[in-house]
Parts: C-alpha cells; structure tokens; sequence
C-alpha cells in the first residue's frame, strides 16, 4: 500500500515538475512587453481626446440664434433661489426682473456679498456670461452656491430668456454680421481690402498752345513747346 501511494505521490510530483519547467521555457520564448497603452482602438469609436472641441467663441456669436424658451427651462433649474417676475420678491437670490443694464450687485433690496457688490459696472452679455460659468471664479467669496454652466448655448439662452424678463428688452446680438465688419476692417488696416490695391494714375492732361491761348502762363505738360516771352516770340532752345 505504501509502495502505491508513493508511486501516485512521485507521478504528481513529476507532472507538477514538467508543468513548472513549460511554464518557464514558454515564457521565455513568447515574452511579450507591456504596451505603453493598454487597450485597443475599436473602429467607429472615437478615442478620448481626439477631435477636441472647437474653441468656445465669444457669448454673443451664441446669442446670435439663442432660444429664450430653451432659456426658460432651463431657469426652472434656479427658481428655488430667483424669479425674475417684475415686482417679484426677493428670495435666498435677488429678483432677477431687467437685470441686463442694472448695476452689479446693487439695488432691489437684496443683502449682496461684499465679493459681489465691490465688482463695479454693470450687467451685460459678456460679463453676465462669465458670471453663469462660474459664480466663485467671477467674484471669489460670493455667496452665490451655484456651480455654474460650462455649456456656452445653455448660458446664451438664459441670458435671452432673463432679457426677455424687462419693460424694454434689449437687442440681442447678431454676431456674424459683427464678425464679418470685424474681418473686413482687418483687411483694410493689412492692406486687403477692394480699395487698397494700386491705385491708377489719372494721366495729367497735356496742354497745347493752341489750348492755352496766348497767355505762356498756362503752357505746361510734356506737348507744351518752349515758349517765353509773349505769345508771338519763340525762343529756339540752343
């Protein structure tokens, strides 16, 4: 019985030795390295990081073609903190009625933060845009929790919605139009322009004496003859 479970006990003892010695010549003849990226691309999958976003433009190109109804729902979203109702009450935040044009963090009765109300100026489109990205990055220390809107489009339309929310909207931008007087403007200052080009010579008009009369005052160009004295004398040129 011992002789048995010995033999038993080497036989696994010698596959376990075999597997072992595979295992380490297998690894030296296919030995692969780490790549320096992991994974692989899959067609039709665009790769994190290619294709960046365009670089955003200025908040009136956005403006442009804004939707105050979009903007509206998307206000829905602060309404636990601001109305913008005319003759609305203040809440945890201001009334937001005709706030495009009023002076920053001044006025309706509403407790501002020193961060806000030491800003100076007032409400417009660009500075309003930059508020909306980032309430703490336009006036560090407001009490303004609100985290922000990356999304440009999204800001464009609420600014448009809270534009609408006054006595005397203003005019929303239209700023390809802006862009191309911009762009023309340029290429007239680099020399570009459709009235910078050479510009043409007039040619002087060539006087004669029979044109001029008998005054020699008014004989001039390159056909005018040497003429001094009065009109009947000719000086021949020596």
């Amino acid at each position: 019985m011992d002789d048995r479970f010995n033999t038993i006990a080497g036989w696994v003892l010698f596959a376990g030795i075999v597997a072992l010695g595979s295992s380490i010549v297998a690894g030296e003849l296919f030995h692969s390295e780490r790549p320096d990226k992991m994974g692989y691309p899959i067609a039709g999958v665009e790769q994190e990081g290619a294709g960046a976003a365009a670089a955003e433009q200025p908040i009136e190109v956005y403006l442009a073609k804004a939707d105050p109804a979009k903007g509206q729902q998307i206000f829905n979203k602060c309404m636990a903190c601001h109305n913008a109702d005319k003759g609305g009450a203040n809440q945890l935040g201001p009334n937001l009625w005709d706030v495009i044009g009023e002076p920053i963090g001044q006025g309706k009765g509403f407790a501002f933060s020193d961060a806000l109300s030491k800003k100076g100026g007032s409400w417009n489109w660009d500075n309003l845009s930059q508020w909306l990205t980032s309430p703490r990055a336009f006036a560090p220390g407001t009490k303004m929790t609100f985290a922000g809107l990356s999304n440009p489009e999204d800001r464009a339309n609420v600014i448009a919605f809270l534009n609408s929310h006054s006595d005397a909207p203003k005019p929303l931008p239209t700023a390809p139009a802006a862009a191309d007087t911009g762009q023309k403007a340029a290429d007239n200052k680099a020399g570009n322009g459709p009235n910078n080009g050479p510009q043409k010579a007039e040619k002087e008009p060539v006087l004669t004496e029979q044109k001029t009369g008998a005054n020699p005052k008014n004989i001039g160009g390159e056909g005018a003859p040497k003429v001094a004295g009065p009109a009947s004398v000719a000086t021949k040129k020596p």
